[in-house]
C-alpha cells in the first residue's frame, strides 16, 4: 500500500495547505512534501519488481487491484504499481516538487496557501499517472494534470498568462479526446476478450492476436488507426513538432517553479504515454512506420535547437532546448534496440533534472535582476557567483559534458539508434540528431557569454548581490543529482533495462 500511502498523503498535503494562513503555506507546503519524497525514496531503495508491468512476464512492484466501479461489459479497477520505467519517474517526480516548492518561497508572494496546494495537488495527479495500470484510472489523473496547470499559469502568470494558459489547454485536451478515442478504438476491438480496462489485459491482448474488426476496419487497419490517433496526442504532450506551439508560451508565462514542473515532469508524461501504448502495445505498427518517427525526432531535435539559438529570452531558450531533448527520447524510443528504449528512458530522467535545474537558475537570477533577456544584463558572475557557477555547470550538463546525466543519456541513446536495424540508414539520422549538441553549444556559450561574463550591466534599477540560501539549496541538490547519475548511471539505467528488455524479448 506505499502507492496509496504516497499519494494519499500528497493529497492529504494540498487539502491542509488550501486551508492554512497564506504567511505559512510555503514551509508547510514543503515539510509535508517530504512525506511523499521520504516513501518514494523508501519503494526505490525496496523495489523488488522485474519485467515490465504491460507483459504477462512482468513482476509489479507495489501492485495493488481493487474492484471500483462497473462501466458498461467493462470492470473498472484500482489498480496501480511500478516497474523499472515508472518507478524512476515517480522519485523524479517528488524530488522536482520538494525542490520547486522551496524556490517559490521568494517569488510567490499572493495568494499563497492555494498556489501550494495546487502544486501538491498536482503532484499527486502526477504520481497517478506514473503508478496507474488501469486506462480508466490513468486518464482520470492524466486530466487531472491540467486542473492545477491551467490556474497556476493562469493565476500566477506573466503578462500574457490568460492567453498562454488558455492555449496549453485547449492544445492538451484536444490532443487528450483524439488519444481517448484511439485507445478505445483498441478496446472495442478486442471485444469480449476484455473484462477490465486494465492496461496489461489491453497491452496482452493487442500482443497476443485478440484484436478483431472494428468501424469497417480490420485489425492491422485498427491497430494503425489507434497509433496514429495515440501517437498524434501524446506528440502533443511531449511535444513533437510541429505540436510543440503551446509549450515556449506557456514556460514564458508560468512562474519559475511551475516550469520546473512543466519541463522536468510533464513533458515526461508523452514520451512515458508512448513507450507504454505506442511502442508497447503496438510495436509492430511503430516498427512499420520507424523512419517516418525517426523524421519527427530528428526534427525536433534540430528546429528545436535552431528555434533556441534565435530567442533573447533566457526561460524560451530554455524553453526551446527541450523540445530538443525531447526529440532525443523518440529517437531513442523508435530504434527497437535496448540502449535505445533504455537511453530514452533514461533521458526523460536526465532531461527531468537538468531543465529543472536549468529553470530553477534562470528564475534566480530573474528574481534578482527582474529581467530575463539577454543583452539587458552582463558581469553577473561576479554579483552571483554561486548561481552563476550552477548555471554554467548545468549549461555543460545540457551540452553532454562526460559525467554528467545528460552526456550518459545521449551515448546510450545514440549507440541505440545507431545500431537500430528498423530504421533504415539509421546512421544517418543518428548522425543528424548529433549534431543538435553542436547547436546546443552554440546558443548555451552564446547566452552565458553575454550574461554572465564581461562588465557589469543591468538595465533596471534593482540591486544585485548573492541569492539567499534558500533560493540556492535547491540548485546545488539538483546539480548533484545529474552528477551522481552521470557518474554512476546504473542506480536507474539497470533498473530500467530491466523493464526495458522483455519489450524486446532479449538482452541487452
Amino acid at each position: 500500500m506505499l502507492i496509496e500511502a504516497t499519494f494519499f498523503a500528497t493529497l492529504t498535503a494540498a487539502m491542509v495547505v488550501f486551508m492554512a494562513p497564506s504567511r505559512y503555506a510555503g514551509k508547510l507546503a514543503t515539510l509535508l512534501s517530504v512525506v511523499p519524497l521520504g516513501t518514494s525514496l523508501y519503494m526505490w531503495f525496496t523495489f523488488d519488481g522485474s519485467g515490465n508491468a504491460l507483459l504477462e512476464s512482468g513482476d509489479i512492484a507495489f501492485e495493488t487491484t481493487l474492484s471500483w466501479l462497473e462501466l458498461g461489459p467493462y470492470q473498472l479497477q484500482w489498480h496501480v504499481g511500478v516497474d523499472g520505467v515508472s518507478m524512476p519517474l515517480l522519485v523524479l517526480t517528488t524530488i522536482l516538487t520538494t525542490l520547486a516548492l522551496i524556490s517559490s518561497w521568494t517569488p510567490i508572494d499572493e495568494r499563497e496557501s492555494q498556489f501550494y496546494g495546487l502544486m501538491l495537488l498536482m503532484e499527486a495527479s502526477l504520481i497517478g499517472v506514473f503508478t496507474a495500470l488501469d486506462f480508466f484510472l490513468w486518464f482520470v489523473f492524466w486530466e487531472g494534470v491540467l486542473i492545477p496547470m491551467y490556474f497556476l499559469i493562469g493565476v500566477w502568470g506573466g503578462p500574457r498568462r490568460k492567453y498562454a494558459s488558455i492555449k496549453f489547454l485547449v492544445y492538451t485536451n484536444v490532443a487528450s479526446l483524439v488519444m481517448f478515442i484511439g485507445l478505445f478504438g483498441l478496446v472495442f476491438g478486442l471485444g469480449d476478450s476484455l473484462t477490465t480496462l486494465g492496461l496489461p489485459e489491453i497491452a496482452q491482448g493487442v500482443r497476443g492476436g485478440d484484436l478483431g474488426s472494428f468501424a469497417g476496419l480490420d485489425p492491422e487497419a485498427l491497430k494503425a488507426a489507434a497509433f496514429l490517433a495515440m501517437f498524434a496526442g501524446f506528440a502533443v504532450k511531449v511535444p513533437v513538432v510541429p505540436f510543440h506551439t503551446w509549450l515556449p508560451d506557456a514556460h514564458v508565462e508560468a512562474p519559475t517553479p511551475v516550469s520546473v514542473i512543466l519541463a522536468g515532469v510533464l513533458l515526461k508524461m508523452g514520451t512515458y504515454a508512448l513507450l507504454r501504448f505506442n511502442f508497447t502495445m503496438l510495436a509492430d505498427v511503430a516498427r512499420d512506420y520507424a523512419e517516418i518517427i525517426a523524421i519527427f525526432g530528428v526534427l525536433s531535435v534540430i528546429y528545436g535547437a535552431m528555434l533556441a539559438l534565435a530567442q533573447r529570452d533566457l526561460k524560451r531558450i530554455v524553453a526551446y532546448s527541450s523540445i530538443s531533448s525531447m526529440g532525443y527520447v523518440i529517437l531513442g524510443l523508435v530504434a527497437f534496440t535496448p540502449h535505445g528504449f533504455g537511453g530514452a528512458t533514461f533521458q526523460m530522467i536526465s532531461h527531468g533534472l537538468i531543465s529543472g535545474l536549468m529553470f530553477m537558475v534562470v528564475g534566480v537570477i530573474y528574481n534578482t535582476t527582474h529581467t530575463r533577456m539577454v543583452g539587458d544584463m552582463s558581469g553577473m558572475a561576479d554579483k552571483m557567483p554561486w548561481t552563476v557557477g550552477i548555471f554554467i555547470a548545468a549549461a555543460f550538463g545540457y551540452m553532454g559534458l562526460p559525467l554528467m546525466s545528460g552526456f550518459a543519456g545521449e551515448v546510450l541513446v545514440f549507440i541505440g539508434a545507431f545500431h537500430s536495424t528498423v530504421i533504415p540508414g539509421a546512421p544517418v539520422y543518428t548522425a543528424i540528431a548529433m549534431f543538435g549538441i553542436v547547436i546546443v553549444a552554440g546558443y548555451l556559450l552564446w547566452a552565458m557569454q553575454r550574461t554572465l561574463f564581461g562588465p557589469f550591466k543591468l538595465e533596471t534599477d534593482y540591486e544585485v548581490g548573492p541569492a539567499a540560501f534558500h533560493d540556492v539549496a535547491p540548485l546545488v541538490v539538483l546539480l548533484l543529482l545529474v552528477i551522481l547519475l552521470g557518474v554512476a548511471p546504473d542506480i536507474a539505467y539497470e533498473m530500467i533495462q530491466d523493464a526495458i528488455n522483455p519489450l524486446l524479448g532479449g538482452g541487452a
